[in-house]
């Protein structure tokens, strides 16, 4: 009987190898990239505020707005991006911070950016951030309640959001406007942002 040698085999035993495996194939992703989500005024504030406490730790709330984005569906409450104005009592100087849940454009980036600080004279309108209890879609849902009969005529109406203090009111407020701002609006909702009830209507 012939014997062959293991090493004239190799060769052979390599090609049924090959035969009987299938091409290797890509790991799948086990899950699709999702795409961004808005979040809430709380929740994008504490981003810019936690970032702003390293250029100044006596930072106080000026005011909080939501900015609208194209790339990012809007949710009752929500919103793609947020712009926050610090204030320093201590240097007298105020500075605008963005967070943005995507990379939107040129001047408006993923995550937390700040701008140049400038001179700031207190006028006693800023507030510490331990004032605002209720976030944006809590102050949403309080405001439909009493614009249901607006709401339901301007269905359609792009919704925006302010927080800041009002002139003769004590606590921060809510500001849930019907338009894209508090300047070509119609018709917007106070809410408190410490207790969360309504406030008033404006027009």
């Amino acid at each position: 009987m012939t014997r062959w040698p293991l090493v004239a085999l190799l060769p052979f035993l390599l090609m049924l190898g090959s035969c009987g495996s299938e091409p290797s194939k890509p790991a799948a992703n086990s899950e699709a990239a999702k795409p961004a989500e808005p979040v809430t005024g709380l929740h994008a504030l504490y981003q810019m505020y936690t970032a702003a406490r390293s250029w100044a730790p006596d930072l106080q709330v000026l005011s909080l707005n939501s900015l609208h984005l194209d790339q990012v569906k809007d949710q009752p409450g929500k919103s793609g991006a947020w712009q926050a104005t610090f204030a320093s009592p201590s240097q007298s100087k105020s500075r605008t911070y963005t967070f943005s849940t995507i990379e939107a454009s040129m001047t408006m980036h993923q995550g937390v950016n700040p701008d140049t600080p400038r001179d700031w004279t207190n006028n006693g309108m800023s507030f510490l951030i331990g004032a605002a209890k209720i976030d944006s879609d809590q102050a949403w849902t309080t405001a439909l309640e009493h614009a249901k009969e607006y709401a339901a005529k301007h269905p359609d109406e792009q919704i925006a959001y302010t927080l800041e203090m009002e002139h003769g009111m004590g606590n921060p407020q809510w500001r849930v406007i019907w338009g894209a701002s508090a300047t070509v609006s119609a018709y917007s909702i106070l809410i408190d942002a410490t207790t969360g009830k309504f406030t008033t209507t404006l027009h």
